[in-house]
């Protein structure tokens, strides 16, 4: 067998080197789609996801082959992540005047759907579910984030936060409850019905957590 066709914890444990290049080419697009709804920055995301790699990287060295072979990827690397991310909301909070802005305007949209007028309307609503996203306090957005779009389980979060399984589900619930209680997403609902709100929802994510779209937006 070639060992590219190797599962990715198997090439771990055999070449470090091939083993986490795959591990950046399966995993980087979740890892900075996690760190792209919790910094509402590209610029942060795509920083903070190098370090979160080289991080990785870095563990991984020391690790014996038996454990790099038992590693739930997707699970570990946003652990590094959300400590990565927390560090640096620590090292913000130190620093007077830091701008805490959500860069709307990075989020692409697919070519080849709607038209200019949609894409308008999309835009509008996409900056208003992102912005509500961004309001939510860190203890519910962190597990709202890790839960729908990083879409580990409930008991993989909890392991990620440090507590029980039901305080990661309350925490959950609450961040989503708060998130439909905004007045520009229940506008979106009341205006657009819950199709076209799934669909910013949808747009906003890049990523294929339709319980997220389904519970955010209505």
């Amino acid at each position: 067998m070639d060992e590219t066709t190797l599962p990715l914890t198997e090439l771990l444990a055999t070449d470090l080197d091939d083993g986490f290049t795959e591990l950046v080419r399966t995993q980087a697009g979740t890892v900075r789609a996690v760190l792209l709804r919790l910094s509402g920055s590209a610029r942060d995301a795509d920083d903070l996801g190098q370090e979160t790699f080289l991080r990785a990287y870095s563990a991984l060295r020391g690790y014996p082959p038996e454990r790099r072979g038992q590693l739930q990827p997707r699970a570990w690397l946003l652990t590094i992540a959300a400590n990565v991310w927390r560090n640096h909301v620590r090292t913000l909070s130190r620093r007077p005047g830091v701008a805490d802005g959500i860069e709307v305007t990075t989020i692409e949209i697919p070519d080849g759907c709607p038209g200019p007028e949609q894409l308008a309307l999309d835009g509008a609503r996409r900056a208003r579910l992102v912005a509500a996203l961004s309001r939510l306090p860190d203890h519910h957005r962190l597990p709202v984030v890790l839960r729908h779009i990083g879409e580990l389980s409930y008991q993989e979060v909890a392991g990620i936060l440090d507590c029980p399984v039901g305080t990661v589900k309350a925490q959950v619930s609450r961040g989503l409850a708060a998130l439909r209680a905004e007045p520009g997403l229940a506008a979106d609902r009341a205006t657009h019905g819950a199709a076209g709100a799934k669909t910013a929802a949808a747009k906003t994510t890049h990523e294929p957590a339709r319980t997220e779209r389904k519970e955010a937006t209505g």
